[in-house]
């Protein structure tokens, strides 16, 4: 009885041991089980993130290209911008110059205006003031007229000189009384003395030709000018044309008559206007 007892007692130990390492198996199974499951987990993991690093590695690498081709594009910007500021410095101060030149110019040009239009208004009193003082002499002795910003008083060889002569008569010396006073209250004007013959031909002890005949006649006035009159010697000049400047037919007798005159052409100085023009 005894016996049966402690074999009863011996089966229920094995049992009971057998059940223990059985639920001990499972639980280990298990255990075994989760961890490679989570083994797994971690190398898809890794996986992912292995091609997520390589995913951001291709993308860092991109950007760091779109970076460089900017950077390439930014500079090239900035050259060109640089470039065009340059050019735009340059055109601005191309154009500044331009600018001033054109306002010097225009200043000059007013200028000019300016002293063309005293000139004009010079003359005009200058043609006034020598008709009013010739006043008392006829058309048959001497003309007055104004050309080309000229005063010119042709007075003929009837008022001047007899025939063939270089001596200025009485009649004369009068009409040149009377222009020297113009002249000598207006100093600002030169003065050409200009002798003119007719064609015919002279040949005396005292001329040679024409051209002494004109070249000494306008000697004569301008003697009596300075001499008798007080004009400024350096204010006047004479010279001779001879028949190579007619005014009319040389064919006729009237013609040849004004022909023979001796001119005294006045013009305000310009050595204004010619420096400006320089």
């Amino acid at each position: 009885m005894k016996k049966a007892y402690v074999y009863i007692f011996a089966v229920l130990m094995l049992c009971l041991s057998s059940c223990v390492t059985k639920k001990k198996y499972m639980l280990a199974e298990n255990g075994r089980i989760e961890a490679i499951q989570r083994s797994e987990d971690l190398k898809r993991q890794l996986i992912d993130c292995l091609d997520g690093s390589e995913k951001l590695t291709a993308r860092i690498e991109g950007l760091l290209r779109d970076t460089t081709t900017m950077g390439i594009s930014l500079r090239n910007y900035q050259d060109l911008l640089s470039s065009n500021l340059n050019e735009q410095d340059k055109l601005m101060a191309l154009l500044n110059e331009k600018m001033s030149e054109l306002s010097t110019r225009e200043q000059t040009i007013n200028e000019l205006q300016d002293m063309i239009k005293a000139q004009n208004e010079k003359v005009q009193l200058l043609l006034k003031n020598v008709k009013d003082a010739l006043l008392g002499f006829g058309s048959d002795e001497l003309t007055v007229m104004e050309k080309d910003g000229k005063v010119y008083v042709a007075m003929s060889d009837k008022l001047l000189f007899e025939s063939g002569s270089a001596k200025v008569d009485k009649r004369g010396k009068e009409a040149l009384a009377m222009l020297a006073g113009v002249l000598n209250k207006q100093t600002d004007i030169d003065v050409y003395i200009e002798g003119h013959t007719d064609t015919k031909p002279i040949h005396t002890v005292q001329f040679k030709d024409n051209w002494d005949l004109s070249v000494i006649r306008a000697t004569s006035v301008v003697r009596i000018l300075t001499g008798d009159y007080g004009v400024h010697p350096l204010q006047i000049q004479p010279c001779g044309r001879g028949e190579f400047m007619p005014v009319a037919d040389n064919s006729t007798a009237e013609g040849r008559s004004r022909n023979r005159r001796t001119e005294i052409i006045m013009a305000p100085k310009i050595d204004k206007l010619l420096e400006i023009l320089k």
